[in-house]
């Protein structure tokens, strides 16, 4: 699985438990990882 899939996976996971009220800093780790591996992903794609 390439890297920035498993970024999105996981900033997803903790998007969710963010949202869902177990801790506020969960919520903005998962955003932070969400954009980190879709500016990832658009590197990825302009190199090929």
């Amino acid at each position: 699985m390439p890297l920035w899939l498993i970024l999105i996976i996981i900033g997803v996971v903790l998007l969710i438990l963010g949202l869902s009220g177990i801790a506020e800093i969960l919520l903005w780790i998962g955003v932070a990882i969400l954009v980190v591996s879709l500016v990832l992903a658009l590197m990825n794609r302009a190199k090929s």
